[in-house]
């Protein structure tokens, strides 16, 4: 009872410096390339978790989700071919990332830092269920151990700072994969992308799926900007 408060109950809000440092820290590590590749891991993770939850959201049966090494990903779920639950699974990967930041953006403005750190750990948890190779595994196990010595281990203003950076992380990083796939498909690469699957699947050109991604991922970010700064 006592941690559900705890979990419930709002905390200070993050300093003005604090979020804006973060997003700075943030930014920087999204568009340089080398660290880009290495950062990126943590879309990938968010992109391959949107498939899943959707897959089981709309009654599918998630068999496997594998992260590799080179930042790509693969979730393999089974069910009808086509239909709503196909097209739904296939749309969520791009979004999760933005999405998922506006959300932590939102319980940050609430002043609800150490709900989201414990939210992140337990779909973190869940996903690890669901990976089936080695290098997931670790990325998955590492990541979920951060945000957990962050909760149980770390002060309010350190916890404020973890929690910043990675939903600004999560809102700026997430607008930059739809843009790399736009680059490659110019380049006659990827033609079993995401937005190619969903153009076969629903005969809407695979340039509008594009397009929906690239508003999800825009808007989230000024949305969660927002939020974040207090706008």
């Amino acid at each position: 009872m006592d941690l559900a408060i705890d979990l419930l109950s709002p905390q200070a809000a993050p300093a003005e410096w604090l979020v804006i440092a973060t997003g700075v820290a943030a930014l920087a590590v999204t568009v340089p390339r080398r660290l880009w590749l290495l950062a990126r891991n943590a879309i990938t993770i968010a992109h391959e978790g949107g498939h899943g939850l959707v897959a089981l959201a709309t009654g599918r049966r998630l068999e496997a989700i594998r992260l590799h090494s080179d930042t790509s990903g693969l979730t393999v779920s089974r069910g009808r071919p086509t239909g709503l639950g196909v097209v739904l699974t296939l749309a969520a990967g791009y979004p999760a990332a933005p999405l998922l930041g506006l959300g932590g953006a939102a319980l940050i403005g609430t002043h609800r830092v150490t709900l989201l750190l414990w939210i992140a750990t337990a779909l973190l948890l869940a996903m690890l269920v669901m990976v089936r190779n080695a290098y997931g595994v670790l990325t998955v196990v590492l990541t979920g151990a951060a945000f957990l010595l962050v909760s149980w281990l770390t002060g309010p203003e350190v916890q404020s700072g973890f929690a910043c950076a990675v939903v600004w992380f999560l809102l700026l990083g997430g607008v930059r994969p739809a843009f790399e796939l736009q680059a490659k498909r110019r380049h006659g690469g990827a033609p079993d992308s995401d937005a190619d699957q969903l153009a076969r699947l629903t005969q809407v050109p695979a340039g509008v799926w594009l397009f929906f991604f690239h508003a999800v991922a825009i808007s989230a970010l000024i949305g969660g900007g927002r939020w974040l700064l207090g706008i």
